[in-house]
């Protein structure tokens, strides 16, 4: 039997206000080519389809569109909702659209224990149960009510595996999305102040293979067969040394699994370039680079320069981001109070800040309208 593990499409979703949309669309059509050349038995979505809980028009049509090429293909498909889902909205609909062997996880509450879908296949048999994202919260009442007390989302977790009871003689996949202790988070994730949604890998040892979402950065976590499939596409500059893939699981029984991955290629990679203005403005040496990649620029120039995100637009007009690396910007000094105000002159004084604030002098120029400036004031 193969699977096919994806998560985090985040559809809709803007980076540094760049609607990605059409990126998404290019990557989903890769996932598809991926699709027809593995030809999986099962695909697994865990979580983070959407990026926000009410979805745009276009996130929507996309994602739908992708959904009837699958089911073309009648290949059975199982997801669920992440933190940025809303579960209810994601699922409307579910009992239909299940007469297209695609499985949406309903909202879980805690009031009824997780039932598998079983996929079979090849003389291979595995039970799917389907997890939604959740937060002790959500489920606190209900398992309350049947004597469980819930004071992490270890305890959460742990309530609803033993409440579910896999079958340990069954080959047993749990979909979920959460964060498992271990993990290396990335920028564009929503972080849990103080780790408080930690949940230790021990308590998925009835699980056989745990397809998770929740972190962009493909990995296993604990044991191989733990693991976040990570998103297709970079979503901050923290991942953009991430080789983004899906990952494809291979299933000959218990003892016999199987793990590799399959590269995305992008429309516009996600890169930083760093140089000063100068370098990185000079045509011959940026000719026949991805200049339309979606770029941070990192100018080393001392200088500021001046409209330098209208003037790098002109060369790279998917230029998301400018900073500053020098002198100025890689020394924090601190001020310091004890400064002999009496003895100096204001432009002194200035001088002082100035030097304090940029980790430099002042030139002639800069000079020179400073004392201009404080003349005026004084005069």
């Amino acid at each position: 039997m193969k699977l096919i593990h994806l998560a985090d499409l985040h559809l809709g979703k803007r980076v540094n206000e760049f609607p990605m949309i059409e990126d998404q669309k290019h990557i989903l059509g890769e996932i598809l080519h991926i699709i027809d050349n593995e030809k999986p038995d099962g695909i697994m979505i865990a979580g983070d389809v959407y990026d926000k809980s009410i979805a745009s028009t276009d996130a929507i049509k996309l994602f739908e569109d992708f959904l009837m090429q699958i089911a073309e293909r009648k290949i059975k498909t199982y997801i669920i909702s992440g933190n940025h889902d809303s579960a209810e909205r994601l699922s409307f609909g579910s009992k239909f659209i299940e007469k297209s062997d695609i499985y949406i996880a309903r909202a879980y509450n805690g009031e009824e224990p997780l039932k598998p879908y079983t996929l079979s296949t090849g003389g291979v048999s595995v039970d799917i149960y389907m997890l939604p994202f959740i937060k002790p919260a959500d489920v606190r009442n209900a398992f309350s009510e049947k004597g469980i007390e819930l004071d992490s989302y270890t305890d959460m977790m742990k309530a609803v595996i033993d409440e579910a009871a896999p079958d340990p003689t069954h080959f047993n996949i749990l979909i979920a999305h959460q964060f498992i202790t271990g993990g290396v988070r990335s920028d564009s994730e929503e972080i849990s102040v103080g780790g408080l949604d930690n949940i230790d890998a021990d308590v998925f040892a009835p699980f056989d293979y745990v397809a998770l979402g929740h972190l962009h950065g493909p990995q296993k976590v604990s044991r191989d067969t733990i693991r976040y499939s990570g998103s297709p596409l970079k979503y901050s500059f923290s991942e953009e040394h991430q080789n983004k893939s899906v990952t494809i699981v291979e299933i000959e029984s218990k003892d016999d699994i199987s793990i590799r991955t399959a590269d995305l290629k992008p429309l516009h990679d996600l890169r930083t370039i760093k140089g000063t203005y100068e370098d990185l403005t000079n045509k011959e040496k940026i000719n026949g680079t991805a200049t339309d990649d979606y770029i941070q620029a990192v100018l080393t120039d001392e200088e500021d320069v001046p409209d330098a995100v209208g003037k790098l637009r002109r060369f790279y007009p998917n230029l998301m981001h400018l900073k500053y690396d020098n002198t100025r910007t890689r020394v924090n000094q601190e001020l310091s109070d004890e400064v002999d105000v009496d003895s100096k002159s204001p432009l002194e004084l200035f001088e002082e800040l100035y030097q304090k604030i940029n980790n430099q002098p002042m030139n002639e120029d800069q000079r020179s309208l400073a004392s201009s400036l404080i003349e005026k004031i004084w005069g």
